[in-house]
């Protein structure tokens, strides 16, 4: 970045990197975001710059692999920057490169992503109107584009349950309060969530439960048991009804059970929905109909993944747009997934990543 001569901010958010170009000319200032962390992968790929390396994580020895692609995000925006500092005359305003690490979660103990660069005022000084973010899809056609207004990719919020009953021998269960059966009535109430109290006809929600822990013996019911789980939604209407619906069912199952339980919503994190505002979609759906060719433009479904890009649309309208990675001559059921070893893309798909990146920016510029 030094190279294009930009202004050049490192450490932001321990490892990231935000480079500004400043065209000197009144207009807005639009940031441009890529990820760039990778994943504890060993790489099992034929390529000829297949990751080597090794490193730890959570205190075992682990490959070190961009399995998601974050790598083809960097040279995209790398890409962008490089033609839009060669049109740097042409333009007005300013941009913001944003190279932002740990979109995959920090280490632990630790905190990072795009949470932290907020926090740190990335969208600042000066002060970002828009910001636009690619992902490339290892199983979407090289040349096409992927887009949704509203919620494309789900909030994320993690939650904890602890059911507290009475101990007793398992040969005399009516001398307990049972945690573990009430769990288990908790764990189906709350799937009546979605199914009976959510309109899925508008967007989807997942409530999961991923781990239970309680009791150390078969022959002792114990005196508590706890829960972790996850809420997903892609609609603020909806998330908001799950949250209280969480805390009502498993109050009054475990009420109905003579027992008592404590919920923690949210546990640890929380990451927003990833939001395309419509009106911005709408205003710039048409360039990526130039870009792209109108028949490579693709309306998408909703993803229950989530993307801590959404941090950033809290706090400024944005697009996030998926590009496609997969030749076309492999059928989308035998693309290598993303976050497996196998993953990897067709680098020509890079290069509508760098006209997307660009050309948004230029109309931007252009009508604001």
């Amino acid at each position: 970045m030094q190279d294009l001569n930009l202004q050049v901010t490192t450490g932001v958010a321990k490892t990231g990197v935000v480079a500004l170009l400043d065209t000197g000319k009144p207009g807005p200032t639009i940031a441009l975001r890529a990820d760039i962390d990778g994943l504890p992968v060993t790489e099992n790929t034929n390529l000829p710059f297949a990751s080597k390396a090794m490193g730890e994580f959570d205190g075992n020895q682990a490959g070190v692999m961009h399995a998601c692609g974050h790598d083809t995000h960097i040279a995209m925006l790398m890409g962008a920057a490089t033609v839009l500092t060669q049109m740097k005359e042409q333009l007005r305003g300013k941009i913001k490169f944003i190279f932002q690490p740990a979109e995959e979660g920090a280490p632990a103990g630790e905190v990072g992503g795009a949470e932290i660069m907020v926090k740190e005022g990335v969208l600042k000084n000066p002060n970002v109107d828009v910001i636009f973010g690619l992902h490339i899809s290892s199983d979407k056609d090289v040349g096409t584009v992927h887009y949704r207004e509203g919620g494309i990719m789900a909030a994320v919020d993690p939650f904890k349950v602890v059911v507290k009953g009475k101990q007793s021998h398992g040969a005399y269960p009516w001398l307990s309060a049972d945690p573990i059966v009430t769990s288990a009535q908790i764990i189906m109430g709350l799937q009546t969530i979605v199914s009976r109290e959510v309109e899925l006809i508008d967007s989807a929600a997942v409530v999961s439960i991923g781990k239970i822990t309680g009791g150390n013996r078969s022959n002792i019911i114990p005196n508590e048991v706890e829960m972790i789980g996850k809420i997903r939604s892609l609609n603020p209407d909806t998330r908001e009804h799950i949250h209280e619906a969480v805390h009502r069912k498993v109050n009054a199952i475990a009420a109905s059970m003579n027992a008592t339980a404590e919920v923690t919503l949210p546990l640890d994190y929380q990451y927003p929905i990833t939001y395309n505002k419509p009106e911005l979609m709408q205003e710039m759906l048409p360039v990526l109909k130039e870009t792209a060719g109108q028949e490579n433009v693709k309306l998408t479904k909703a993803v229950t993944g989530a993307e801590d890009f959404s941090f950033f649309q809290e706090k400024v309208p944005g697009l996030y747009l998926f590009v496609g990675g997969k030749s076309r001559d492999i059928p989308a059921s035998e693309a290598p997934g993303h976050h497996t070893p196998e993953f990897k893309i067709d680098e020509s798909g890079m290069a509508l990543g760098v006209k997307l990146l660009s050309n948004l920016t230029i109309d931007y510029m252009k009508n604001h």
